[in-house]
Formats: C-alpha cells, sequence, structure tokens
C-alpha cells in the first residue's frame, strides 16, 4: 500500500497552486489565503505575482497536524 506522500509524488507536480492546496487539505482557497496572512498555513512560495506551494511540504504540514485523540 501506497503512503499519502507517494500517491502525492506520483500524481502531482512539485508545486501545487492556492486551489490545489485548497482541494488536498477539503478547505476553501479564501481559508488558505487566510492562513498565509497570519502565518498558520504551509509555508509558500512566490514567483512574481504567482503563489505556489510545494507539494511535499504540504504534504508535511498536514502531517504534523494528525492527532489520536481530541485532548491533543
Amino acid at each position: 500500500m501506497q503512503t499519502l506522500s507517494e500517491i502525492a509524488e506520483c500524481q502531482s507536480p512539485p508545486f501545487w497552486n492556492e486551489q490545489q492546496v485548497a482541494d488536498f487539505l477539503c478547505q476553501s482557497v479564501r481559508t488558505i489565503q487566510k492562513w498565509r496572512v497570519k502565518g498558520s498555513g504551509p509555508c509558500f512560495y512566490k514567483f512574481g505575482q504567482s503563489v505556489r506551494y510545494r507539494s511535499d511540504e504540504v504534504i508535511a504540514w498536514a502531517h504534523d497536524r494528525r492527532k489520536t485523540h481530541t485532548s491533543q
């Protein structure tokens, strides 16, 4: 069985746009933008006017938020 990161590497480019990140995290683009302003979301890159996220960093960021029970 493949891990989430192995699946993502096979199916996606190394950089994702806001929509791709939002889809992957099951959030709205606006939420991703708010996280970026607050500094609470995954790290991002600016290429001119374009905001991009490395797919492996988004996956790692999501993995770091994994919980096993509600008191965590």
